[in-house]
């Protein structure tokens, strides 16, 4: 083992050595794999649309549809697809990422530079994607070493098969040698089409998703990566701030403007998206296709999280990591319930009419969360606790609370009435 080690000091030594002693950088005399030059077909492509093969990039990663895009700049200054991937896996929901060992692959806005470039991965190839940027700092989320690489394999990642990641690495090293100091990373939970976001809008997600298709549909209308700012703890895009103002993720937004034709152009393309939305409802009112699941929030994060440190750990867990339902796959397999067959007359249920559940109702709050633990729980030789008991989560509401009080007392009141009757019987016994 030590002769290994000291092998290997050696040997980076005397590879350091060679570069500085050449002239050129360790990327010089990296793997052959991160060396690879993009097939021909493509670069012949390049030249028919106008493009240089060192010309910017930009890419483009949409969960559902398990695409990664890459955007090149055309001469004209606009970017235009030049490649398209299927992803082979990514992890945990559509939906952020939000904590540290969720499995979350993240959504958002990111930004690539050289030094997050990875030759000599141990997934082949790979690139950070700059996760967590300003907006996830900002709202409390966490995580490291989230990637696109190489080996197909997956634990929060984008992965793709080890020729894929080669071309889309290549990609990113031919726009760094072309003087590009970084690339955007557009990654989204689906196409932001107005019938997509029909078909999610009751997702606890839906608000996270409407904030990014501002900058998708600038993307759309401009064909060219969207100037990206935080504030307020949301995004912001193609604004600018007012002359001694500057955007600061956490603090109120600064006074600013998006430039004029674009602001114009933007208005009339939201004004047909919203027609559209509007139209897609209905398509989807009747339609039995369910949304994909997502995840909800810190809560499911926490169960999650918690799973992988214990499965880390070497306890037992399930094979699966845990998740509560998605209100919206709810909503689509169970509708909601009408009055029942048997309900009295009209006139009788106006008089008196009975209790209807809310659609969140406290009940389903609980539910959710047995089966959260039933799903976290190791196996029934293990001892230890469900992940649940372990993990801090929001009080639910005061209403939750009652509820809750009520199902537990509903729950005890057979025991109760047993145990009074074994005492009722003892006593006329005696």
């Amino acid at each position: 083992m030590k002769n290994r080690i000291a092998r290997a000091f050696i040997l980076s030594v005397a590879l350091a050595t060679i570069a500085g002693c050449s002239g050129g950088t360790l990327e010089d005399i990296a793997p052959k794999k991160a060396q690879r030059q993009l097939p021909s077909k493509i670069v012949a492509e390049m030249s028919a649309k106008g493009m240089k093969k060192t010309s910017p990039i930009l890419m483009r990663i949409f969960k559902e549809e398990s695409v990664l895009e890459v955007w090149k700049q055309k001469n004209n200054g606009k970017f235009d697809l030049i490649a398209s991937y299927e992803i082979c896996k990514w992890s945990g929901e559509l939906g952020p990422k939000f904590l540290e060992g969720d499995r979350q692959a993240p959504e958002g806005f990111y930004t690539v530079t050289p030094a997050q470039m990875n030759p000599n991965s141990s997934y082949h190839l790979s690139f950070n994607i700059g996760f967590p940027n300003a907006y996830d700092r900002a709202n409390g989320r966490s995580g490291v070493h989230l990637m696109v690489h190489g080996d197909c394999s997956s634990a929060g990642c984008y992965s793709m098969t080890d020729p894929q990641i080669e071309e889309i690495y290549a990609f990113a090293r031919d726009a760094f040698a072309g003087g590009q100091a970084a690339f955007q990373i557009q990654a989204y939970p689906f196409r932001m089409t107005p019938k997509n976001m029909a078909r999610y809008k009751d997702d606890p997600n839906f608000e996270f998703w409407k904030m990014l298709k501002v900058g998708y549909d600038h993307f759309e209308i401009t064909k060219q990566p969207p100037k990206v700012d935080v504030c307020e703890k949301q995004y912001q895009f193609n604004r600018i701030p007012a002359e001694g103002h500057t955007f600061r993720p956490t603090e109120a937004c600064p006074p600013s403007s998006v430039p004029e034709w674009l602001s114009v152009r933007y208005e009339q393309h939201k004004k047909e998206q919203d027609k559209e939305f509007t139209r897609a409802q209905s398509f989807w009112a009747g339609s039995a296709e369910p949304p994909k699941p997502t995840i909800l929030g810190f809560d499911e994060a926490k169960l999650v999280a918690d799973w992988s440190r214990r499965r880390a750990r070497g306890e037992k867990v399930a094979a699966r990591p845990p998740s509560l339902p998605s209100p919206t796959a709810i909503a689509k397999a169970e509708p909601a319930k009408t009055e029942p067959e048997a309900a009295p007359a009209p006139v009788a249920v106006a008089a008196n009419p009975a209790p209807v559940a809310e659609p969140a109702a406290p009940v389903a709050f609980a539910t959710r969360l047995q089966q959260a633990k039933t799903a976290a729980a190791p196996a029934a030789a293990d001892p230890a606790p469900t992940a649940v008991s372990s993990i801090p989560s929001p009080a639910p509401s005061t209403e939750e609370q009652q509820e809750l009080a009520a199902a537990i007392e509903q729950q005890k009141a057979p025991q109760r009435r047993s145990a009074f009757s074994g005492l009722f019987a003892r006593i006329m016994g005696n």
